[in-house]
């Protein structure tokens, strides 16, 4: 007999793990669905984590890109090991061919697909796992793995998108900042100089100029020190969860980037839920799972005392607006569906409107950072050509 480990979730979509000895994975699966569990992960207990876990990573890109091609050839009827040998045969790098051969060597010593993934927990998160586990015990893996694929494909654009909305002005402030500093440390000090040799009185945005590089020159180096140091001790204090806690919040409490990280954090939320609650898993499954897919903790705090509720017996649109962060649209929506009894396209109706009102503010983020750093960078430059032009133009007036 051998011990193997086991992740389940119960019928009230509550998760379970455990210990049991059998004499292959298949017979451990046997006796958690006899006990009323599905299990999710089922890994050997004595191969250790050097050997049970594998620490190879794949891209969010190429995971969507292989997830979809997994889920057209299940859906063409293909059986699940030759699927997978498939997938690693297409594989353009060898990462994603290491790990799909290696599902295939699972799969194929009767090991289900779900625990197969927990071997590689640092590609397939819990969520991709569960809703595996999901589609294998309802018959629609096919269903399951488009849908997942079309999730993974939504949010790579997404975050593509508040990448490429945020190279520009990182780009833009780390250029201007080091002109500056250059500016600042060795072209003016050579060219007050001569301003300082004719001995006559300079404008006092000349002076100001003179003492900031003075100031710069006699300090650059502690100020860079600084900088350091105060990057080290956010990484370290971002460690502990009070101290996100509060920065997360008092990023939700700036203007304009806090709605956007909220519509995106709620359009991901919304999504999750959409996408478990349409593959058959039970709700308070589907609610953990969307929590832990929040990045925010103020969000995700919320999100866990929305499913408190819902587990005491109140209805999912309640629990929603009790928590008074999630946006109007998905409250309505979650109500229209409970009513109806078509939760889960009204939820995929919320994400997708969600999705389409984080596109719009990311847009929006960009054309008002934009030109705002051009402008700011621009009025630096003129107040720098001021304090070096005004001696120059007194000049010229005493000389006339």
């Amino acid at each position: 007999m051998t011990a193997f480990r086991y992740e389940a979730v119960d019928a009230a979509g509550k998760s379970r793990r455990g210990l049991i000895d059998a004499e292959t994975a298949r017979q451990v699966r046997e006796q958690l669905r006899g006990a009323g569990l599905f299990p999710t992960a089922i890994t050997a207990a004595n191969n250790g984590d050097a050997d049970g876990v594998e620490r190879t990573h794949l891209p969010a890109a190429s995971l969507s890109l292989v997830t979809r091609l997994f889920a057209t050839l299940t859906r063409s009827g293909m059986p699940l090991d030759q699927a997978l040998a498939a997938v690693a045969e297409q594989a353009d790098d060898a990462r994603t061919a290491k790990v799909f051969t290696g599902l295939r060597t699972q799969v194929a010593a009767g090991e289900a697909l779900a625990g197969a993934l927990a071997r590689w927990p640092r590609t397939f998160s819990d969520l991709y796992r569960g809703l595996v586990a999901v589609g294998a015990e309802t018959g629609r893996l096919p269903d399951v793995l488009a849908r997942l694929a079309d999730y993974l494909e939504a949010r790579e654009i997404l975050r593509q998108k508040f990448t490429m909305a945020l190279i520009y002005p990182a780009l833009v402030t780390a250029i201007a900042l080091a002109v500056i500093a250059v500016l600042l440390a060795y072209v003016v000090p050579q060219v007050v100089s001569v301003y300082q040799q004719s001995r006559q009185t300079l404008p006092w945005l000349t002076q100001a100029l003179i003492a900031m590089s003075g100031f710069f020159r006699a300090t650059g180096w502690y100020w860079l020190a600084g900088i350091v140091v105060a990057f080290a001790a956010f990484a370290v204090a971002n460690r502990r969860a009070a101290f996100r806690s509060r920065w997360h919040a008092s990023l939700l409490r700036v203007p304009v980037a806090g709605r956007l990280i909220a519509a995106i954090d709620t359009a991901r939320f919304a999504s999750t839920l959409a996408i478990l609650t349409a593959s058959g898993a039970p709700l308070l499954r589907a609610l953990d799972a969307a929590r832990d897919v929040v990045w925010s903790l103020p969000l995700r705090a919320a999100a866990d005392a929305s499913a408190r509720l819902v587990r005491e017996g109140v209805s999912l649109a309640r629990a929603l607006k009790e928590q008074k962060v999630f946006p109007p649209v998905l409250i309505h929506l979650v109500a229209n569906g409970e009513a109806s009894g078509q939760l889960a396209p009204m939820l995929e109706r919320a994400a997708t409107l969600l999705e389409q009102e984080s596109e719009r503010r990311i847009t929006w983020f960009a054309a008002l950072v934009q030109p705002a750093l051009i402008v700011a960078m621009g009025a630096i430059v003129l107040v720098l050509v001021l304090a070096i032009m005004l001696p120059i133009v007194s000049m010229n007036q005493l000389i006339r």
